[in-house]
């Protein structure tokens, strides 16, 4: 259990003392490992299993709680309008509820058995959180891409949270119990082999390592996998900022503006209904001082080179926008910038809050929460958005920001079949299995620790299970509450129907 130093004093190189925080990460202080090290490292893994026994991971946790009630704590400080925007997009199906309920999952994992080696992790690793975007050098990548919940935690929550997902997701598209127990087992089993590649590897060939999209379709296992792949490099490729111009925005005289296409993305103009006065910042009228001040504090947190090339755009218009099922009701700006030639940037700013891991697993205070973000996101991530930064909005609030769309794709996972979803669990494993290499530095403890069997596996396809069991009831109790009135929830169409801002 966390706390319990027995495995980790025989680890010269990776102990406590040789690790300082930074925004509530661990970071290895440098120091030059014998072999000896490595082998005792790998040994440490492996004896805490004397501990906590691979077996124990089946437990569910800590489930003697009101889901509806954590769900409110974790909708306070959001846009109150919108937080019944937010629950009618998660009453769509038991999927789109876990989707939008980390904090659930989050409590509960605290009353299971860790393996006493906290990391930096993603805290929201679910299925759909993984997707194609470009790197720096306009190659794409495929890897995690939403950081919200990182935060420093046990490495087998993100395990368990991304393997549940495909048992929830499975049993959303009625497949049978086989084959969503046999994707929760590709998915482990795929994190375990990568984990123990990683562990073999320097620590440069782990950060350097990137999963490529040329790469999976060298790798494909059949024909039909690879003409997924490929469609989707075409598709990503019209994803940019100037193919978005024409369809987000529309040209008034020399400025561009963004459409108004309520409730996704909006102006705010004047009194409202919509919004406290504490948000009378991002009206149209009083938007300008406020994020002049923000855009300055955004870059003085970007390297000289990223400043310089922002320096050659100007901001044509702000608006809000709409994100997500989990984030619905926090704040979020889409900003239109343009260079001297006519060319458009979009930069989205959204606002961070505590990540739920925080809540239920003790790590560093965190000083700045868009700062957690970025910090987590470039660790974890092989390569990141070149724009990330992150600044304080009006009444202490914390914000992000990075580009709106470059070359984003998403799985489209009601599209995949039983194999196609064997594929993608495999790969979701490997990706987690080199984000937390590369975050860590600790593969050697974590390979020692899962082994070569399938015990690992057997006990997170024996926890999906049981979770998925308690999603459903969850997912009934929250039903429940919005026909009885205890919450409200709103569809897309309902907001639509009589917005005014």
């Amino acid at each position: 259990m966390l706390g319990d130093s027995r495995a980790s004093q025989s680890v010269p190189a990776n102990t406590a003392e040789n690790r300082v925080s930074c925004q509530g990460a661990l970071v290895e202080k440098p120091r030059a490992e014998t072999p000896e090290d490595i082998l005792s490292r790998r040994e440490a893994g492996k004896v805490t299993r004397k501990h906590v026994p691979r077996r124990a991971h089946a437990a569910i946790g800590n489930v003697d709680r009101d889901p509806v009630e954590l769900l409110e704590i974790n909708s306070a400080g959001r846009v109150e309008r919108l937080v019944p925007l937010r629950y009618g997009r998660m009453i769509e199906s038991p999927f789109t509820f876990y989707r939008g309920s980390a904090i659930v999952q989050a409590h509960d994992l605290a009353g299971t058995p860790n393996s006493d080696l906290p990391i930096q992790i993603c805290g929201d690793a679910h299925l759909a959180n993984f997707g194609g975007f470009a790197s720096p050098e306009r190659s794409l990548l495929f890897d995690l891409n939403d950081f919200d919940e990182t935060s420093v935690g046990p490495w087998e929550w993100d395990l368990k949270r991304l393997a549940a997902s495909f048992t929830v997701a499975a049993r959303h598209l009625r497949h049978k119990r086989g084959v969503a127990d046999d994707l929760v087992y590709r998915v482990v089993r795929s994190y375990q082999e990568h984990m123990a590649e990683y562990s073999q590897m320097g620590i440069l060939d782990t950060w350097y390592d990137a999963i490529t999209f040329e790469r999976l379709i060298a790798n494909a296992a059949s024909p039909q996998v690879r003409k997924r792949l490929e469609r989707g490099m075409e598709r990503a490729a019209s994803r940019t900022s100037e193919a978005l111009l024409p369809k987000l925005s529309e040209q008034v005289g020399e400025r561009w503006t963004i459409r108004d296409a309520p409730p996704a993305v909006f102006h705010i103009r004047g009194a409202n209904t919509l919004f406290s006065p504490e948000d009378n910042w991002m009206t149209l009228e009083n938007k300008e001082r406020a994020l002049d001040k923000a855009f300055k504090a955004y870059l003085n947190t970007l390297a000289p080179d990223r400043r310089q090339l922002l320096s050659h755009f100007t901001r044509h218009d702000v608006a809000f926008k709409v994100v997500g099922v989990g984030s619905v009701g926090t704040r979020c700006l889409i900003i239109l910038m343009i260079d001297n030639h006519g060319k458009p940037l979009f930069l989205q700013s959204k606002q961070a809050n505590q990540s739920v891991i925080a809540r239920y697993f003790k790590s560093a205070p965190v000083a700045h929460e868009g700062r957690r973000v970025v910090e987590g996101q470039r660790l974890m991530q092989a390569a990141s958005d070149v724009f990330l930064g992150w600044n304080d909005g009006p009444f202490g609030r914390h914000f992000y920001l990075r580009q709106l769309r470059d070359m984003k794709l998403s799985p489209q996972i009601e599209l995949m079949d039983a194999e196609l979803l064997g594929e993608y669990a495999a790969l979701c494993g490997w990706i987690l299995a080199r984000a937390h290499a590369k975050a860590s530095g600790s593969a050697l403890e974590i390979s020692g620790y899962l082994g070569s069997s399938d015990a690992m596996a057997e006990a997170i396809v024996a926890y999906s299970n049981g979770y998925a069991d308690q999603v459903e009831q969850d997912y009934d109790t929250f039903v429940a509450a919005c026909r009885s009135g205890r919450l409200q929830a709103r569809t897309d169409a309902d907001m639509a129907a009589d917005f005014r801002v």
